[in-house]
């Protein structure tokens, strides 16, 4: 692994290191079954937060790479701008189609009821050229 640095998901802050978020380490300390995630890469946090219905997805943009659990969904974009999709999934275009794919009885203490291969089923309504998604 090359990296222990945990992360977590705010939808406030984005990707920031744990220890600075929570103000102490809550990860295990054996974090080689984490996800490793770069820079450029987004990760999707399913937990419902205050505003935030139906979680958030941020990319890593704070540190060179981080660890994240499992519990999250790591992604890296393809033909898709990624400044645009940064833009995007801060609106509230992407909720309709994820609420489409996640599953009845959506809420575990928290977490939304999705797997990776329904979330990657998503369609997102976006622009085809880089060109419109830059503007």
């Amino acid at each position: 692994m090359d990296s222990t640095l945990p992360l977590t998901i705010s939808a406030q802050k984005g990707l920031i290191d744990q220890e600075s978020f929570f103000d102490k380490k809550i990860a295990s300390k054996d974090v080689s079954g984490y996800y490793l995630i770069k820079k450029g890469e987004f990760a999707y946090n399913k937990s419902y937060s205050n505003g935030y219905p139906w979680g958030t997805i941020k990319r890593l943009d704070r540190y060179d790479m981080g660890v994240l659990s499992t519990l999250y969904i790591v992604f890296v974009p393809t033909k898709v701008n990624s400044n645009f999709l940064t833009k995007y999934y801060d609106t509230t275009y992407w909720y309709r189609e994820l609420s489409m794919n996640a599953s009845e009885g959506a809420r575990n203490h928290g977490l939304l009821n999705i797997s990776p291969s329904d979330f990657f089923n998503t369609k997102l309504t976006i622009s085809q050229t880089h060109e419109e998604q830059k503007k």
